[in-house]
């Protein structure tokens, strides 16, 4: 059963430069369709967050915050539980921020900043020293990479059918030859839509989609050579492969790190 929340406005309103919130959704927890005067940038510790952005799908893992400027309606949806937080910034200092919602690929630094906020629990940074980490922080989102969706979606005839069945089932292997044929297409003009559409090629969205679903079943607790197998990988050596190339670490250090 989905639960269903409401966002609750900070009670500091327009009055801040910047506010912090940090909170804790269970599984399959909607945020409904919201919007406010600030901007916002939402950080998932854990698991993947999904969330629709006027209109458009956004999709990422944790090492990837989601920036929403302010006015923008937004909803969020976790399949498993996942802890946020959030960064509200007044709409004043959101120049220089990019002008429509997507990811950020943001520097080690970012994450440090807002990992001390939380360990002490800042909401409203009202001391000088925390102030000044605020600044740094906010020079740090502006210089940041924008992201498309970490899994891009599309509705293009051919890719919907494909992307929605992969998504249901990671772990199936079929190559791009017999997708073109089922599809009613040739391979070349499915690899043309995949470059046009999405951004990248069939062989890295599906490792997109195996990393994501990779960090959702490590959180459940699951060995590396179950998840393996689980994905459609014939051993966990390629699993490891896979997940450096995408993370930078190993499935259990990323396993660590993220409880």
């Amino acid at each position: 059963m989905i639960n269903q929340l409401t966002y609750q406005q900070p009670e500091h309103g327009d009055a801040f430069h910047f506010f912090f919130r940090y909170e804790q959704a269970n599984a399959q927890t909607e945020y409904l369709p919201h919007c406010h005067a600030w901007g916002q940038v939402i950080f998932v510790k854990c698991n993947v967050l999904e969330m629709q952005v006027a209109g458009q799908r956004l999709l990422t893992p944790a090492e990837f915050p989601v920036w929403v400027p302010p006015g923008i309606e937004h909803a969020s949806y976790n399949h498993k539980q996942a802890h946020f937080r959030t960064l509200d910034i007044h709409a004043e200092l959101c120049q220089g921020l990019p002008p429509t919602a997507c990811l950020l690929k943001v520097s080690p630094i970012v994450h440090a900043i807002v990992e001390d906020c939380a360990a002490r629990q800042v909401g409203l940074p009202d001391s000088e020293e925390d102030q000044r980490l605020c600044e740094v922080l906010l020079d740090q989102l502006r210089q940041a990479l924008p992201q498309e969706s970490y899994l891009p979606h599309s509705p293009d005839r051919f890719l919907a059918p494909m992307l929605h069945a992969l998504e249901q089932d990671p772990a199936d292997n079929t190559p791009l030859s017999t997708w073109a044929q089922r599809v009613f297409t040739t391979e070349r003009t499915l690899a043309r839509r995949f470059q046009t559409e999405l951004g990248m090629t069939f062989s890295e969205w599906r490792q997109r989609l195996r990393f994501v679903h990779a960090i959702s079943l490590l959180e459940q607790g699951l060995t590396v050579q179950d998840i393996a197998l689980q994905l459609g990988y014939s051993s966990s050596s390629a699993l490891i492969v896979m997940f450096q190339q995408l993370s930078g670490t190993t499935p259990e250090r990323y396993r660590q790190r993220s409880t």
